[in-house]
This record gives structure tokens, C-alpha cells and sequence, in this order.
């Protein structure tokens, strides 16, 4: 918890009754008694017991050779590294070329897919193993125009993301899924084998660690569950949908939300009637919204809210509320991307095999600053 006196922001009455509504017709806890096969990895860079979590996690990896710590990114899908930190790249199976876009910085992943077992180690050596999957080995970086923080590069070799997000379209569609997630291809948990039909691909994202599976021990607690959509083709879940609220500014502007541990600020994509002129301004060439403007998120919706937070811009004692805010394409759908700074308030669980967003309030940040109404999932 960061130091100093919390500035409080009230919830609205009205939401706070729904949410007291939900949470009393709550149902009986998480189904997940008959999994048991999961593990816990601890960040390299975790913050201390009281901090805020401020920077981008990180674990590490490795292809059979020396290991290199990794940003766990819940923003895009798939392991993306420079093709020299891969032993025998050339000699691996592959599936041809491809190339990943991150949207948030502009820069574009340019190499080939290959195949091969991934470990993942934990700040403490605990370790999970994934089948052979998919990995990009990037030779080269592009930027699209107009990209926030990218410099052309021809020879890559600093470049490690362990992308293990979900939902991804646009820039990211037809090269993500499944398959690529390394989360979701586990083989070997701690030294033992996943084999089995005990275990419940997904995970859950803490302000200190990740637990790799899901399991009756870490779903415990007061978890609200949100049912996703498919994404057509049976190519997984669609994003989580939330709605926006600027200033208290009805009705909401709907769309789908993206927790992403690979960014620290927020990007957000807002109608007219959400974002004004008289609450936009611009940092540096960026569109943003002035300070003392009020945000409120809901998920899944604004009427029927289970999980919400509130923050002010340019509040530094709310621990949710992002250092800075870019506005993006007001032609898009309605989008928030949270920032890592959304692990100060909740635990985030995404259960791949069911179909469900789970939030869990930690009791970090104030209540003042965001609830949730606890609501198991259906199956």
C-alpha cells in the first residue's frame, strides 16, 4: 500500500446497492473440487508485501540453454524472443513466417514460428515445463505509423515476452490462440507430470505471482465470475466486456476491457459523448483527459455491475489509477486497457477450459476505490 492518506472517491449509492444485491444472490463456491494439479510462480521482480505493484512482472525462461528473465504479458498471446536466445533455432521445426504487432508501443515482431518445450521458472525455481509450442523468433522489428515507442531494428536481441493473454483481434488475429499460450500447454508441473484429467487450464494473476492452473486450494476466496463469449471458429473466448463512465456521464459507453500486465498506462477508447472536448487535452502529441476527471469501469456492465473501481485522473494515492492515460481511435468499440496497475485492487483468474474472467477484490487498495460482488460460475 503506497504511504500517505488516501484521497476518498464514493462509489456511486446506486452501484453499490447492485453490487450488495449480486453479492447476497451469490451462488455456492467455485466448481474446481476435482482439480488439484497447479503451481504458483513467485515474480523475479514481485513488490513487497504492502507495495504496489508499479512495474511489469517478470519470470523466466528458457529453450534448453540459459534462461532470460520474460515480461508476463496478459496483453497479447504467445512467446515472442530474439531467434538468438533460441539453441539450434535453424534446426527446429518450423511453421513459416509470422510476425505479432503490439499495439500499445507500435512495434512489430517480424521472424519465423518454431516449434519447441518452453520452461518457466518462478523468482524462487519453481518451475512448469510446456509441451513443444509455437515461439517466435524474432531477426527483425518494424514500427507501424505513428507508433508510441519503436526504433526499426535489424538485428534483435533484447526481446522477451511471455504473452499469455486471451481475446486478442486486430493486430494480433489468426497469429495468437490456444496453442500459443504456454499457460494453457503445460506438461510438467514442478518437476511432475501433468498428464491426468485433474487439471483446469487457466491461471490466476496476483500483484506478486501467477498460479498456473486452477485449482479447489487457489480459487478460494470471493471470487466473481464473468462468462465470455466465444470467439467464432472455436478459436477461444472473446474479451471480457466492461463498461465506461466518464465523469458520471450516462449512459455508459460499453465495450470490452483488456487486463495487461505488460503496460503501466492506460489506453482507452471512448465515444464522443464519453469524452468531450472540454475533458480531453494532449501530452506531448497524445490525446488524453485532464486531471480531476473521473473514471468508473464496471464489469461486465454498468446497470448490472460484479466488479468495478473508480479513480480520478492524476490521483497519486489511488493505487488503481494509472500513471498516465492515452486515447485511442474514438472510431473502435468502446476498450480499456487497465494498465498492471489493475493488480492493485484484484486478483485476475481466466479459466481457458470453461470460458470465464474471475475477479477477486485483494483488500490491497481502499474500498473506496472498487468492489466486487461475489458470483460463481455456472459450470
Amino acid at each position: 500500500m503506497r504511504s500517505g492518506s488516501a484521497i476518498p472517491v464514493a462509489l456511486p449509492a446506486a452501484i453499490i446497492l447492485l453490487l450488495s444485491i449480486a453479492a447476497a444472490s451469490a451462488g455456492p463456491p467455485g466448481r474446481y473440487e476435482k482439480y488439484d494439479r497447479g503451481v504458483y510462480l513467485p515474480y523475479v521482480n514481485p513488490p513487497g508485501p504492502g507495495e504496489d505493484i508499479s512495474a511489469l512482472p517478470r519470470l523466466r525462461i528458457s529453450f534448453g540453454g540459459r534462461s532470460y528473465g520474460a515480461v508476463m504479458d496478459t496483453g497479447s498471446t504467445g512467446i515472442v524472443v530474439s531467434a538468438d536466445k533460441i539453441p539450434n533455432v535453424t534446426n527446429l521445426q518450423s511453421l513459416g513466417p509470422g510476425e505479432l504487432t503490439y499495439s500499445s508501443s507500435g512495434r512489430i515482431m517480424i521472424g519465423r514460428w518454431v516449434i519447441t518445450p518452453v520452461t518457466i521458472s518462478g523468482g524462487d525455481g519453481t518451475r512448469i515445463i510446456t509441451a513443444p509450442i509455437a515461439v517466435l523468433a524474432v531477426t527483425r522489428v518494424a514500427c507501424t505509423q505513428g507508433a508510441r515507442r519503436c526504433s526499426p531494428n535489424e538485428a534483435p536481441r533484447r526481446i522477451s515476452m511471455l504473452g499469455v493473454g486471451f481475446g486478442r483481434g486486430g493486430d494480433q488475429a489468426g497469429q495468437s490462440g490456444l496453442g500459443k499460450n504456454p499457460f494453457l500447454n503445460v506438461r510438467n508441473f514442478n518437476d511432475t507430470s501433468s498428464k491426468g484429467e485433474h487439471i483446469r487450464r487457466g491461471y490466476i494473476v496476483t500483484r506478486r505471482g501467477v498460479h498456473v492452473g486452477l485449482t479447489a486450494a487457489n480459487t478460494q476466496g470471493d471470487f466473481t465470475y464473468v462468462k465470455l463469449g466465444p470467439v467464432p471458429g472455436g478459436a477461444g473466448w472473446a474479451a471480457t466486456p466492461a463498461c465506461i463512465s466518464v465523469n458520471g456521464a450516462m449512459p455508459a459507453a460499453c465495450g470490452s476491457l483488456l487486463m495487461d500486465t505488460g503496460v503501466t498506462a492506460m489506453y482507452l477508447t471512448l465515444p464522443e459523448n464519453q469524452a468531450p472536448t472540454d475533458v480531453r487535452a494532449v501530452n506531448g502529441a497524445r490525446p488524453t483527459l485532464v486531471a480531476g476527471t473521473t473514471l468508473t469501469i464496471s464489469i461486465p456492465a454498468g446497470d448490472s455491475p460484479q466488479a468495478l473501481y473508480t479513480f480520478t485522473v492524476g490521483d497519486g494515492f489511488n493505487p488503481l489509477a494509472p500513471r498516465n492515460i492515452n486515447l485511442v481511435d474514438r472510431s473502435r468499440q468502446p476498450f480499456v486497457n487497465t494498465s498492471v496497475r489493475f493488480l492493485n485492487g484484484f486478483d485476475y483468474l481466466y479459466d481457458a477450459d470453461g470460458g470465464f474472467v474471475g475477479l477477486r477484490w485483494t483488500g490491497h487498495a481502499s474500498q473506496t476505490f472498487g468492489k466486487v460482488a461475489p458470483i460463481s460460475p455456472s459450470n
